[in-house]
């Protein structure tokens, strides 16, 4: 390989612009860092700076049999970030490709390449004028949309499942040709930026979670800013309530379509990890936080075993007509049921400021970061998620942009899909915590509903990088909950790049019908091998 490889680079630098192309010991130093601990030996990185020059890269690797991995932007945290999911790829970072091709003010779709941030976008959308909301998630503003939408991430916002918000794809493929949609080749654009399915046989899902093509646009649909957008806080006092608030939950999300978006159920360990300082000088033998001090630090903080999160979006007599129906099903089951707008949590995060004393101090970062979470659920961008990758990180974060996987922070993402019925929801929570503690893991939990039907389930892996062992049994932990959520119907909806070797194993059918794709598409498996196969 190393031949081909030189000769490989030897063409890339006749092609590209100096600097587009580095060498393996800088692409190691740019791109060879993961929360999730994980390690790529890779040869080379090539800088896209022109979408046109993408068919010529790939007719190269694929003359020299060259594998290459493409990103985004690399911010895939706790997955992967930047990193192929084998060795000896050549990453393509399309993160400098940041062109917003198209905007249909009037109909709410935009266009845009890989290295498009959703705090481009926002800004677009401000300095335009242009009343609609980012596909946002807890990843922070400076996370590519395509990216995330192509690995099936969904948010809070009213499209919640942001690939199910993509109308239309293009794709160089391995060998350099061009994919488009049917409806787009034909010259149809504006009809395939607005019809997600086309006509004939639905190809653009072949390109998410998968290594079929380099795609280098997509369309998406916004959903339009509605005139009242808030935020419905309730807690649960005691754990037994966890039941009845998950069959509560699903009535209300069946009862308020397209009023109510996504409910977010967090247990107070997660809560905690989110708003208190990770308590290192008072472990326990076992190394993790006694089950005592939980209780005391929910006490301190006025969190109770469950709190929940839901978003409103409408005008403002729908909102409060659904306000009316949320209090009366959450009666007898929810305590402290509280609404605010972001105007109001704006408000509350500036009162607090001037309470004296430490109960003032907690109240003022509870305030300011409920007011950061409610411009997030209103299509703003912003680092409110991030601090929790960096709970249990030595090193306190001292900078201005959040950078989990440069700043040392250790995190292995666990989100399994887990469906909606009160008796296995509590399974799995009680699964997870007897796993993760046996690992010294804290068993941190939320649930976001996807629909009135199923759940997904993160569960952050949270650990002290600089520690090896620490590491592993992240690792073990991860392992053992995706085997014993497997056997109780659990699975999760995307994984790490570690996790992707053994997933043929576990899909035999689909991985054979994904192969004979690969060999028609890509018959010298150069693009992205490895990923989900």
């Amino acid at each position: 390989m190393s031949t081909n490889l030189d000769a490989a680079v030897a063409a890339w630098q006749n092609l590209l612009d100096s600097g587009q192309v580095l060498g393996a010991e800088a692409a190691h130093h740019a791109y060879g860092k993961d929360a999730s601990g994980v390690s790529r030996q890779i040869p080379a990185a090539l800088r896209i700076l022109d979408a046109a020059s993408l068919p010529q890269v790939m007719r190269i690797a694929h003359q020299y049999c060259i594998p290459v991995y493409p990103l985004s932007t690399g911010r895939n945290w706790g997955y992967g970030s930047a990193m192929p999911a084998v060795d000896g790829c050549v990453i393509l970072d399309l993160s400098a490709l940041q062109g917003i091709l198209h905007f249909d003010a009037e109909l709410g779709v935009v266009t845009v390449e890989p290295g498009v941030t959703q705090g481009m976008l926002a800004r677009f959308l401000d300095e335009g004028g242009h009343d609609f909301l980012v596909p946002v998630t807890g990843a922070g503003p400076d996370c590519s949309l395509l990216g995330n939408a192509l690995e099936r991430g969904y948010g809070v916002t009213p499209y919640t499942d942001h690939f199910g918000a993509v109308t239309d794809v293009e794709a160089v493929l391995a060998d350099g040709s061009i994919y488009q949609s049917a409806l787009h080749e034909a010259g149809n654009v504006d009809l395939a930026r607005l019809f997600k399915w086309g006509i004939g046989p639905y190809l653009n899902g072949l390109f998410t979670q998968s290594g079929f093509g380099v795609v280098t646009r997509i369309s998406i649909l916004l959903a339009r800013r509605p005139s009242c957008v808030k935020v419905c806080l309730f807690s649960l006092k005691d754990d037994a309530l966890l039941e009845p608030a998950v069959e509560c939950i699903r009535d209300i999300l069946r009862t308020l379509p397209g009023t109510l978006g996504a409910v977010n159920l967090m247990n107070r360990h997660r809560v905690l990890a989110m708003s208190a300082a990770y308590p290192a000088n008072q472990l326990g033998p076992d190394g993790l936080i006694p089950p005592e001090l939980i209780a005391a630090m929910g006490r301190q903080y006025q969190i109770m075993p469950w709190t929940g999160f839901a978003t409103l979006y409408g005008s403002k007599r729908m909102v409060t007509a659904a306000q009316q129906e949320i209090r009366a099903a959450l009666r007898g089951i929810a305590s402290r049921v509280l609404f605010l707008s972001a105007t109001q949590a704006r408000g509350l995060a500036r009162v607090s400021k001037w309470l004296p004393g430490a109960m003032g101090a907690r109240l003022s970062a509870t305030a300011s970061t409920l007011a950061k979470s409610l411009d997030l659920v209103g299509g703003r961008p912003n680092e409110t998620a991030l601090p929790l990758a960096y709970w249990r990180n030595p090193v306190p974060f001292t900078g201005e942009q959040r950078h989990p996987s440069r700043d040392g922070c250790g995190l292995i993402w666990y989100a399994p899909l887990v469906p909606m019925r009160s008796q296995g929801v509590r399974q799995f929570v009680e699964m997870v915590k007897q796993v993760a503690p046996r690992h010294r893991m804290e068993p941190l939990i939320t649930f976001t509903t996807l629909g009135d039907k199923l759940f997904d389930s993160t569960v952050p892996l949270i650990f002290d990088r600089q520690d090896v062992n620490a590491l592993q049994q992240a690792k073990a932990c991860y392992e053992e909950l995706l085997e014993r959520g497997g056997a109780l119907g659990s699975y999760p909806y995307r994984l790490g790049i570690d996790a992707m070797p053994a997933f043929a194993q576990r899909h035999p059918l689909s991985g054979a019908m994904s192969t004979r794709l690969r060999q028609a598409l890509d018959p010298q498996d150069i693009l992205s091998p490895g990923r989900y196969r």
